[in-house]
This record gives structure tokens, sequence and C-alpha cells, in this order.
């Protein structure tokens, strides 16, 4: 935007702020209090209020030129207070928030409905809750704050809404009108690392912690011992500090000032306003516990400079901050999260594993015991089949005597002794019968109940030839009956006895052929049973297999665990050793430094005499050649000295460095580094 452009849109800016300005209270008094008012007091106050009205009027018109031109001037204008009436132009104009596309959307915006529309009312009437703009549940205030809150989670749907957000909208539109405050608002999350912070990881608010703790660790080491040993952690005082930009912690001028400054330089300047507090506070925190050091930052430091802002900004810009050490602790941040996600992705493989693992050892146990109770059933079984076997050889015996003693009756002649023998035979008969007729009703129930119980079904190729050859016994028994039946045409009590018998016999063949199904069905649950037994041996050994794999994987668990310790106590050891060896260079450079600075002022005092001495001699018309070359010679070997004093602590200097470096590098590996030193 060329000169003309951004003089028009500052007067637009200007127009607009004069029309919507917020009334903010306190805020005229503490920016006619900052640096430029306060470096002549004893002029006239409304004169110098003119005087920064004219110089501020002049930095709007001329904003391209001040920024390119004047930019360091503008940067200390900035830290002395930005006037109060003229902060919505400046805000929106170092945001670069004046011509943005999103404004035109704002309108649209408000038509539409978002999710987060319940916690934005929700929180609206905590967020400045004495503030006469945003007081009462129907204000303008909380109206205007909810519609710019509502606008942002429809415009950054990953974001959303976050707590801590609102306190910022409020503060810009105390400043300026809605649109402005949504479009200067949506510049700093975009640019000013905001929206990281707000993000639903909030891993930019981890990174700012870890960098804040490394200048506590570094810059006040007895208060952090004193924050550790009372786990007194950062994240309890200093997350508010970045997600609310000190506009919850501090009042609100002092806050304002702060956010000047922000809108400028961004986040550094929260990192020094809070190493500043911590110094001021330091030995106070010191003789307090846990308890004692939340009251103190509740309720004594945030009005430790109500009076006095231009005093905590002062202090803060005498802290050390280095950008180039930010950027390296980003680094290393960002390497041990990395570390520790790929840590824990490999830990929940493995307890996903152990836990599959663990499931299929119960699944195992719970089918070791279901086959120890098949196996217990096919002992019983096997037992009642021995019985039955042992029933059947019995019968088998006594149909041979049978078939004997047919035998027997065809050659001899009938005697009524005989015949009455016979009788007593067959009533013997009818009554084995009779108990072999039970005996293998059970033992069809039993085997009808294993058939029912049993998986694996029987070969169909053997059961039909099995069943083939018994029909062909019995066939062969029934023609050897009719053959007896045909040749004895005696008597008729021979003919009925006979008949009886080879009834007896018919049905003994028809017991004997069940007795034979009953050893074949027998034989097949054995061949079952023996599968049965193979595949439980199976179970087993893939069970023994797998507690040993997860024995293994337990062990290579603890020996990562004890390896990563180990790196973890090198890790401390190496820092600790670097941070008392920062220590003592530091030490060095200081006395390098008094020691060049005595130097210097001797320089100066020779050189004061040198002039001097030419002074008197032009004045007294007299030769004091020698004298000045005498002082000459003494400048020029203090000079020497000084040269060489301060070689040496820039090569001392630069050594620590890349020996700091090298340390760190080594130490991520694992590898502990000894240097030697030579004093």
């Amino acid at each position: 935007m060329g000169h003309r452009e951004a003089s028009g849109a500052s007067a637009r800016l200007l127009e607009a702020d004069s029309k919507s300005m917020r009334s903010m209270s306190g805020s005229r008094r503490n920016s006619g209090s900052s640096l430029v008012s306060s470096s002549s007091a004893s002029s006239n106050l409304s004169h110098l209020e003119e005087d920064t009205w004219i110089l501020w009027g002049r930095i709007v018109n001329e904003w391209e030129e001040w920024r390119r031109k004047k930019d360091k001037l503008l940067k200390e204008l900035i830290r002395k207070g930005i006037p109060h009436h003229f902060r919505a132009i400046v805000w929106q104009l170092l945001g670069n928030a004046t011509d943005m596309p999103v404004k035109n959307q704002y309108s649209e915006l408000l038509k539409m409905s978002s999710p987060c529309e319940k916690l934005i009312r929700r929180d609206i009437a905590r967020t400045y809750p004495e503030h006469e703009f945003f007081k009462g549940q129907d204000s303008l205030g909380q109206e205007v704050l909810f519609n710019v809150m509502k606008a942002y989670s429809l415009v950054d749907r990953e974001v959303g809404y976050c707590q801590g957000s609102a306190f910022i909208v409020g503060l810009l539109l105390m400043q300026m009108p809605e649109e402005e405050a949504f479009c200067v608002f949506v510049r700093l999350m975009q640019e000013y690392r905001l929206r990281e912070l707000f993000k639903p990881s909030m891993a930019e608010l981890g990174l700012c912690i870890y960098q804040f703790e490394y200048l506590l660790q570094e810059q006040l080491p007895e208060l952090n011992v004193h924050f550790r040993s009372q786990s007194f952690h950062t994240s309890m005082y200093a997350s508010s500090w970045f997600l609310t930009l000190f506009l919850t912690f501090l009042p609100l001028p002092v806050a304002t000032r702060i956010f000047d400054i922000f809108m400028y330089e961004g986040l550094e300047i929260i990192f020094r306003v809070g190493l500043a507090i911590l110094q001021y506070n330091q030995t106070d925190l010191i003789q307090l516990d846990m308890e004692g050091m939340s009251q103190h930052f509740q309720k004594v430091i945030p009005h430790q400079f109500d009076s006095c802002p231009d005093k905590l900004i002062l202090r803060a810009y005498q802290v050390k901050y280095n950008p180039k050490r930010m950027k390296k602790l980003e680094k290393e941040y960002t390497a041990i999260k990395n570390k520790e996600m790929e840590e824990q992705i490999e830990i929940k493989r493995l307890r996903t594993e152990n836990r599959l693992l663990k499931q299929r050892i119960e699944t195992l146990e719970k089918g070791q015991v279901t086959r120890a109770q098949e196996a217990e059933e096919n002992y019983v079984i096997k037992r009642e089949l021995a019985v039955v076997r042992q029933q059947c050889s019995t019968a088998s015996e006594s149909l041979e005597k049978a078939q004997d003693t047919i035998k027997e009756l065809q050659q001899q002649k009938y005697t009524e002794q005989f015949v009455s023998n016979l009788q007593t035979q067959l009533e013997e008969s009818r009554l084995r019968e009779a108990e072999l007729l039970g005996a293998l009703k059970e033992m069809q129930d039993k085997v009808l109940d294993l058939e029912k119980r049993s998986t694996c079904l029987p070969d169909e190729n053997n059961m039909a030839a099995m069943q083939e050859e018994v029909k062909q016994m019995k066939l062969r028994e029934l023609e050897t009956l009719r053959q007896l039946h045909l040749e004895s045409p005696k008597k008729n009590a021979m003919n009925e006895l006979q008949d009886k018998l080879m009834t007896v016999r018919l049905r003994e063949a028809q017991a004997q052929a069940e007795l034979r199904e009953v050893k074949l069905k027998a034989l097949q649950l054995e061949s079952q049973n023996q599968i049965h037994s193979k595949l439980i041996g199976r179970n087993d050994q893939e069970r023994s297999a797998l507690q040993d794999r997860l024995q293994m994987l337990a062990n290579q668990n603890k020996a990562l665990q004890a390896q990563l310790n180990e790196m973890k106590r090198k890790q401390a050891e190496s820092d600790c050793k670097s941070k008392e060896e920062v220590m003592a260079v530091r030490l060095r450079e200081a006395d390098s430094m008094a020691a060049m600075a005595e130097l210097r002022q001797k320089i100066a005092d020779l050189e004061i005499q040198k002039e001097e001495g030419l002074i008197q001699g032009q004045l007294n018309h007299s030769d004091s050649r020698q004298y000045i070359n005498e002082l000459r010679d003494q400048i020029t070997e203090l000079k020497n000295e000084v040269g060489h004093t301060h070689t040496q602590t820039a090569l001392f200097s630069g050594f620590h460095v890349i020996r700091h470096n090298t340390i760190n590098l080594l130490s991520l590996s694992g590898i502990t580094v000894h240097f030697c030193f030579l004093h």
C-alpha cells in the first residue's frame, strides 16, 4: 500500500474510532503517565498531551514511512505507551488488519449457527465481570463479544472456541467496533502464534513453558530450585500469562501497556515481563511454601505495578533474551516430543500385543479344561465298553456251548431228562438274553449321546462296509437256522423246543451283530479321542511358546526402560556440568570486562593528559614533544593490552559455545563427553 493509500486508511480509521470509541476506566490516566510525560514532569501536562497527540497523529498519517525509515524510534514510542485514543488505529496498522477480505464475511457469519455457541455463552459472563462495558447479561459488550467469538469459531473450525481467547477479544472491543476487532483477532491468531496456543492439543503452550523454564533456570537458579523443591510447576502460574497475555493476571491498564508492545514485538514481551515479575519477587517467594506462593501470586504480585507500569516494562527490558537460543530450544522441544511420541506408539503396540496374547492364553486355558473334561468322559466310556466286551465274550462262549449241544441233540436220542435239561438251559438263555438286551440298550443310549457331542463324523465308507458285513452274517445265521429247522421233523415237543432254541439263537445273533456295531462305534470314538489328544498337545505347545515370547517381550521392555533411565541420568549429569561451566565462563567474562573497562578509563585519562599537554605546550611556546610521545607510547601499550584481553575473552567464549553444542549433540546419543580446561 502506497503512502497516499496508507494516509487514506488512517484517516478512515480515525473517523471510525471517533464514532465508536469505548470508554476504559483509568486508561487515559495511565497513558498520561507513560515515559514520554514522566521525562519532563516540571512541564505543563496539557502541553505534553498536545505534543503527544500531534506526534502520534503524524505517525498514523505517515505510517509506511515510519515503519520503513524510523522503525527504532517507533519501537521506543510504543514501549513508552500508545495514547488511548490512538490504540484502535495503531493496533490495526501494527497487525496489518485494515483491509482484510474476511471483514466482508462478518455479517454473513453472524447469520450462521456455530457448535460452540453454548460454550461461548457460558464463558461470556466471566469475561471482565467488573468492567462497565461487559456488566449485565443483556449488555452491549457481552453481545458484541459473543458475535466476534462465534464468527471466529466458524472461520477456524479446527480451533473453534478456546477459553482465554475471550479476554483478548474483550480488550479489542474496548478500543474499536466489532468488525475491526474481529479482523485484528483473526490476524493475531494467524501471525502471532496465538492459533497454535489455542489449538486443542496446545502444543505451542508446552513449547512456551519449556522455553520459560530454561530462562528461569538460567537467570534465576535459586528460585528455580525452590520451585522444584515445593513442586510448584511453571504451568501452574505461567499458562495464563501466555494464553491471556497477562489480561487475567495484571490490572487492565498495566496489561494494556504490555499488549501495546505485544502487537509490535510478539510473545517476546511475555517472556520478559514474566521473568521480570519473578526477579522482582524472588526474595519473598524463596521464603514461602507452595500455598504461600499461590497466595502471593494471586493477591500481592498483580498490584505491585499499579502506579508505575513503566517500572515493570523497564525491568522487563533488562532481562536477557536471546532469539537464537529460543530457536534452538524450539528444535530441542520438537525433538523431545517426537521421541516421546515414538515411545508412546511403541508402548501402545506392546500393550496391544500383550493384551492379545493374554486373551489367547485365556482361550487356550479354557480349551484345555474342556478337553480335560472330554478326556475324563472318554475314559468312563472306555471302562464301560470293556465291561460290555467281557459280557459279549461270555455270551459268545454260551452260544458256542449251545451249538455243541444242538449237534449232540441231532446225533442222540431225546430223553425226558435231556428235554428237561434243555428247558432249563432255555430259561437260562432267556435270562441272559434279557440281561444282554438291557446292557445293549444302555450302550445304545450312550453311543447316541456320544454321537451328538462328537464334532468329527465317522468314515462313511468303513461304516457302510461294516453294516453290509453285519447284514450278511445275519443272513447266514438265518439260513443255518432254517436248515436246522427243516432237518428235524420229529416229535412235536422236540419241534417246539427246537423252535424256541432257534428263536433264542436268532436273538443272540442279533445281539452279537449289535455288539459288533457297538465295537465299531467304540473304535471311532477311540480315534476321535486320539485326535483330541493330539490337538490338546499342540495347543499346549503353542501356549508354552506364547508364554515364552511374552516373557521375552517383557524382558526387552525392562531392558529398554533401564536404557532410557540411564540416558536420562546421563543427560541430567551433562546439563549440570554444562551449567556449572557456563557460570564459570560468565564469571571470567565479567572479570575480563571489568579489566577492559579499567584499561579504557586509563586510556581516556591519558588522552586527556595528552590534550592538556599539547595545549599547555602551545600556550607556553615550549617544546613538549617528548612528553607527548611518552603519553602516546603508554596509550599504545594499553590498547594492545585491551585488544589482547578482548581476544582471549572472545576465544574462550567461542570455545565454550562449541563445547556446549557438542555436549548437547552427543548427550542426545547417550555419550558422555569430558573436556579438560586449561586455566
